[in-house]
This record gives C-alpha cells, structure tokens and sequence, in this order.
C-alpha cells in the first residue's frame, strides 16, 4: 500500500515523521479500550506475532506458502485459490446470500526491504481479519444474510521497485476482482492494513468510500472507540481496495498512515499496540453485524 510519485520514493529513502520529529518522537494519543468483548484481541495479537516470528514472508516464498496453508484452517471452509506465480490468496466464507461483503487484508511482506517483517504492515490486518471471522463465526447472524467473505491477499507488495505500484503490486486483490466479478460478487470491501500500532488513529483515507466511513465511525462510536476515527481525511492511497474501487465496489481502507515505522525494519512486534487491534476488531465486528441485519 504506497501513495504514488515522488512521496511513495522519499517514504523508502527515510522515515518522514523521524524528519520532522528527530527527538523524541509525537507522543503517541492513547487508545480507548472497548465496551464490548466479541472479538478475541489477545488471539489476535498472539497470531500477529506467530506471522512475525516467521520472518521475512515475501509473496510465493517457501515462508509464505507455509504460512497461507496455515491461514486456511483458520478460516470458516477456507481454501486456497491460485492467482499465478506461485501466490495464493487464502478465502473464507460464511455463506449467504449474493453479493457478499469482503473483509480483507495482506499476508505477505515487502520483499525490497531485506529483513522487513510486517509487524503492522501485513500481520497485524491478517490476524485481525481472523479474529473477526471467529466473532461471526460465534455471533447470532439474522436470518437471510449476506454472505461474508474473508478474503487474505498475496502478493500485496511489488516485486521488485516501481513507480507504478498499481500495475506491479496487488495482484492478489486484482486477480480476486476479476475471479469475481466487481460489483457482482461483491457488495462493498473493508480493508485491514495498518490497524495495531501504538496510538492508532484512522481518517478516512481519501479514496474510501464516504458513506460507508460514516457508517464504519457510527460502529467504532458505538463499542467505545470513537476517537480512534477522527472526523477527518488523510492521503489518498493506492491499496488493495483499489482494484475493488475500480471496479465500481465501494470499499474502504483501514489504514494509519502517520504510523512512524511505515516501509521499515522497525516495523516490529513490539510497535503494536492490543487496544489498537482490539479497537479495530471490535468496530469490524459491530459494523458488519450492523450490515448483516440490514
């Protein structure tokens, strides 16, 4: 997930709030902690950190694959679905009727960066999709629901560098919107990026559908962590909703863009933060019980 042009290349050259801040950093705004208990945040956290104790896991590396099979038995009837060159997305569903709703995330990591771990950046929105998948799985769904899918993206990240990182990134959210149709198969799209870092705050990115950020900030307001989404906007960025945007899916992407260790080593485990997962894992939950019942 890269904001295009020359800010995407000086994001890689150096850390800009490391710039701006040089010592100390902005202090980081605390993170309410949530009224409701449907989502499992210690879960969660424990299988970000399984992803990040593996190490590097670049798209169709033998760490990757590894892990995707791994990612499938964690999923209502998940599968694997080839998408070329060795890469995977790994699919689960709670079956309903059409078009479904896509709660999504990517599961591999940077391979231009060596020894990026994706601690934030890929571990913590896989885990937190299959923290949200459990809490369906566990919840009362009305009768006559949508169907749900559960969709984790390989091959996320570029190949190699690129200025363009649409045409050589994203391939697995790609191949799945062309698997399914666009708007056909899919009703609207949320997007789990970077969701766990210490003093999360989530704007709506520029491109995210308005309508449904407003109905994803009525859920966080409604499970005590309102002030986690901010009435405010930050960058458009070029994400695995795009292709679904494209496409003509209003989609939305959970992403802290400010977060300090972005598109570096740094981004560790111990840069996440359990009431920033719990948070967005709870919102998650409330907003798609909310959609289901609709």
């Amino acid at each position: 997930m890269l904001i295009g042009g020359l800010l995407y290349a000086a994001s890689r050259s150096f850390d800009f709030l490391s710039f701006l801040y040089p010592d100390p950093p902005p202090k980081e705004q605390p993170v309410p902690e949530a009224t409701v208990d449907r989502f499992d945040g210690p879960a969660a956290m424990a299988l970000a950190k399984r992803q990040v104790d593996l190490g590097p896991r670049p798209a169709g590396s033998a760490r990757s694959r590894a892990l995707a099979e791994e990612l499938k038995g964690m999923l209502p009837a998940g599968e694997l679905q080839p998408i070329g060159r060795g890469m995977r997305n790994v699919v689960g569903t709670i079956p309903g009727r059409q078009p479904a709703l896509v709660i999504g995330a990517h599961y591999d990591t940077e391979r231009t960066i060596p020894g990026f771990v994706g601690a934030n950046d890929g571990a913590a929105g896989t885990a937190a999709v299959i923290g949200v998948a459990d809490a369906l799985r566990r919840a009362d769904l009305p009768a006559d629901h949508r169907e749900v899918r559960f969709v984790l993206f390989d091959g996320e990240e570029e190949q190699r560098p690129t200025k363009d990182f649409y045409r050589d990134a994203l391939a697995g959210s790609k191949a799945y919107v062309a698997r399914t149709g666009g708007r056909t198969g899919t009703e609207e799209m949320l997007l789990l990026d970077y969701v766990a870092n210490r003093g999360l705050r989530l704007p709506r990115e520029k491109s995210s559908n308005v309508a449904m950020w407003d109905r994803v900030r009525a859920a966080a307001s409604a499970v005590g962590v309102g002030e986690v989404f901010p009435d405010t906007t930050q960058a458009e960025i070029v994400d695995d909703h795009t292709p679904f945007l494209r496409a003509g899916v209003p989609a939305v992407d959970f992403i802290d863009w400010a977060y300090r260790h972005k598109d570096t080593t740094a981004d560790t485990f111990d840069k996440l933060s359990p009431a920033a997962m719990d948070a967005v894992g709870e919102t998650v939950v409330a907003y798609t019980l909310r959609e289901l019942a609709r």
